[in-house]
């Protein structure tokens, strides 16, 4: 699944150079994840960047994207894909 940021985000500005795929982004009050790029890092890390410097916990999973770790990680290779 994916994660999310709650509203709870307080604009610090740290998760977003930490994501490996571009998929935080600056939403219209707070910061938002775009979900089709979000592989909780999978393929690069072993646990999510932004969850581990977040200073107020705010990034969940989302609920509502329930992914397996290998849906993530063929996420990952599309987006790698892509890239190239």
């Amino acid at each position: 699944m994916a994660l999310m940021i709650t509203d709870d985000c307080i604009n610090c500005d740290v998760c977003e150079p930490e994501c490996p795929n571009d998929a935080i982004f600056m939403g219209a009050e707070i910061y938002q994840i775009h979900p089709d790029k979000c592989t909780e890092c999978v393929g690069h890390f072993d646990e999510p960047q932004c969850q581990q410097v977040c200073p107020v916990s705010c990034i969940p999973f989302n609920p509502a994207m329930r992914e397996s770790k290998e849906e993530l990680q063929a996420k990952f290779e599309r987006l790698q894909a892509a890239k190239a």
